[in-house]
């Protein structure tokens, strides 16, 4: 996965100024909300979760505090729209590099990569605000668009490893080849921090690459 420069708060004043000064052009629909969750992307930069208020988003995206809360009633859900917007326009390229245990760890490492530059005190902020909102939902699994195909890019990986001759495909069970993100979630659940680089090497070394190699 490619890592996506991230938004300046001024580069993106910029952009709004831009679209406020020509005027042929009123913001509505998918343009405004693109506005509204790049001005999100902009405060967590400057100001973090805690910090981060529906007013200041509003102004700094040149619109009204309604048209914030209409699309998004909780500070909470307008954060992860945001993480989710960002993480979806990056490339996603699935590691090839010829070994099994290689290709995990690229791809899990840039997993946690992702959720580092998110960074805790946002991952705490909307852990706590989500509390009691089917959390195994709405955070781990909206955390980066990669989750949503997370099963598929680990198939192809096998599918890839499987043609070295590392593993049988036919032998593993689906519930097996979802579980290494599955772990992932459920770290981020109970510590509410990214998971460390030792911690996935755990994950792939000592519980993943046994179960898939008993396919053989």
């Amino acid at each position: 996965m490619k890592e996506e420069k991230r938004v300046h708060p001024s580069d993106f004043e910029q952009s709004v100024n831009k679209s406020q000064n020509n005027p042929n052009s009123r913001r509505r629909g998918k343009i405004l909300e693109d506005d509204i969750l790049q001005a999100v992307w902009a405060e967590l930069a400057e100001v973090g979760y805690t910090h981060l208020t529906m007013e200041g988003v509003a102004a700094r995206a040149k619109t009204n505090k309604p048209s914030v809360y209409r699309r998004w009633p909780k500070k909470s859900e307008l954060v992860i729209a945001s993480l989710q917007k960002q993480l979806s326009e990056r490339d996603v390229v699935i590691p090839n590099t010829g070994s099994l245990r290689s290709d995990l760890l690229d791809l899990l490492y840039n997993i946690t990569k992702t959720m580092k530059g998110i960074g805790a005190e946002t991952l705490h902020g909307l852990m706590a605000d989500q509390f009691g909102m089917e959390l195994s939902t709405s955070l781990p699994l909206k955390i980066g668009a990669i989750s949503d195909e997370s099963d598929r890019i680990m198939m192809t990986i096998l599918t890839n490893a499987e043609a070295r001759g590392e593993v049988d495909l036919k032998k593993i069970k689906n519930r097996i080849i979802s579980l290494p993100m599955d772990l992932i979630r459920y770290e981020v659940l109970t510590t509410h921090e990214p998971i460390s680089n030792e911690r996935v090497m755990e994950i792939v070394d000592d519980i993943f690459l046994p179960l898939v190699r008993n396919s053989l």
